[in-house]
């Protein structure tokens, strides 16, 4: 079972955003490979404490966390790290170690790829299977004019001048030297004098193309999907950024959600209240029978076990709650108002006293 992340960090468990950062950036000072060369445990140990900090820097990340555990990160989409490798690592945060290390840590870092978000819109009914949805999506790739150097036919990118192709420059201020990130070349370590000019020296052509997304049964408003390497390559053959899907659940005018549970309202007329009912209700999955008893009265809730939808972090479904709208009528015919009026007479009068033969 996987480390509890508050006890990776050292943080207690209602930690604010800054006692979260205070403590992950004195781990990383501790293990971070540069200060660590060849120790793999020291590596392994700053990967998972960086996971932790992911985790719970991010509020909608750490509630589900708090609620369900690491189960409940992988039944959203959120499993596994973002960052699978330190260089990912110091994509994800790098400007918590630019002041700590030079910008990530004695050289030049290739930067990650940026995140791709998309909007997803399904029915109600989708969610009561896993369902497959083709996405148009938009992002950066590979420029196929320059092949990613960003500069034109034969020609190449050179060692920026001014770093030295390390991508950092160093700063003295009294004692203390500093680096910080190179203002000529931006961190990349090298300059275009000849940009291509298919991507102007991006070295990344925008496109749009298809991608498959599966949707777990069950999703409901807000919940996201993390397609990993999905989002837009990064520069240099920097690893590509993540694909982000927000579903969003189109509302249902017969129903109400309540997580995996159901609402709906069931018809019955004024004569099956009183005297009892066999009717049906259309259900999202089907007919479902019911028998309602007599005297049933109005805004009674009936509960269909099992008939709402599936649970994304565990097992079974929701139920179905149906409750009961009498009808009445607003008009009546001339034998159904003699009926009411024989009935009202028989209700003033008292029920009749039986006879003692």
């Amino acid at each position: 079972m996987p480390a509890d992340y508050y006890q990776l960090l050292g943080v207690p468990r209602d930690a604010d955003e800054r006692a979260l950062k205070k403590a992950y950036r004195a781990l990383a000072m501790q293990y971070h490979p540069d200060r660590n060369p060849g120790d793999t445990e020291a590596e392994t140990r700053f990967k998972d404490v960086s996971e932790a900090y992911e985790v719970l820097a991010d509020p909608e990340k750490r509630q589900i966390y708090d609620r369900f555990g690491h189960e409940g990160l992988k039944g959203q989409g959120f499993g596994g790290f973002g960052a699978s490798s330190v260089e990912d690592i110091f994509g994800h945060f790098g400007d918590l170690f630019g002041d700590l290390f030079g910008g990530g840590g004695g050289g030049r870092r290739s930067r990650r790829g940026s995140d791709v978000l998309v909007e997803l819109t399904i029915e109600l009914a989708s969610c009561l299977v896993s369902t497959q949805h083709t996405l148009e999506v938009p992002r950066d790739v590979r420029c196929d004019g320059c092949e990613g150097s960003g500069a034109a036919p034969g020609s190449k990118p050179e060692v920026c001048g001014t770093c030295g192709g390390v991508g950092q420059v160093q700063i003295a201020r009294g004692f203390i030297a500093m680096h910080t990130t190179c203002p000529k070349c931006r961190g990349q370590g090298k300059t275009i004098k000849s940009p291509c000019a298919k991507c102007r020296g991006r070295g990344l052509q925008r496109i749009t193309r298809t991608v498959k997304v599966s949707v777990p049964a069950g999703m409901e408003t807000g919940m996201r999907l993390r397609l990993n390497g999905q989002g837009e390559e990064g520069p240099s053959g920097a690893p590509a950024g993540d694909l982000y899907v927000q579903v969003s659940v189109r509302e249902d005018e017969r129903f109400e959600r309540h997580g995996a549970d159901l609402v709906a309202d069931l018809p019955i007329s004024m004569v099956g209240a009183c005297l009892g009912e066999k009717t049906t209700f259309e259900a999202l999955d089907g007919v479902i029978d019911l028998e309602l008893p007599a005297g049933t009265q109005p805004d009674t809730v009936v509960r269909v076990a099992g008939r709402g939808l599936p649970r994304v972090q565990s097992r079974g479904r929701g139920d179905l709650h149906l409750r009961v709208r009498v009808q009445i009528p607003t008009r009546t015919t001339e034998p159904e108002r003699a009926l009411l009026v024989a009935l009202r007479e028989l209700q003033r009068d008292g029920p009749a006293v039986p006879s003692k033969g």
